[in-house]
């Protein structure tokens, strides 16, 4: 069984939306936003906060518009 963590065992959420296009960008910043399961402007994401998640937002911080939700 895997350990669950503070922050997701609460149930913390982030909405991610894309604001940056990926065009110009290296491509492990493109593969970063698929990552997060974004690949078109204006598409939003509800990701469970976690360590990982929050890494990957900031790699990519600069395309992004992060709300924090329950």
């Amino acid at each position: 069984m895997a350990k669950k963590t503070k922050t997701a065992a609460a149930g913390k959420r982030v909405r991610v939306t894309q604001t940056g296009s990926p065009i110009g960008r290296t491509d492990d910043q493109r593969e970063t936003l698929v990552g997060l399961g974004l690949n078109k402007l204006h598409r939003s994401r509800e990701l469970v906060d976690t360590p990982a998640v929050r890494g990957m937002i900031n790699k990519v911080r600069h395309l992004l518009q992060v709300e924090e939700i329950g």
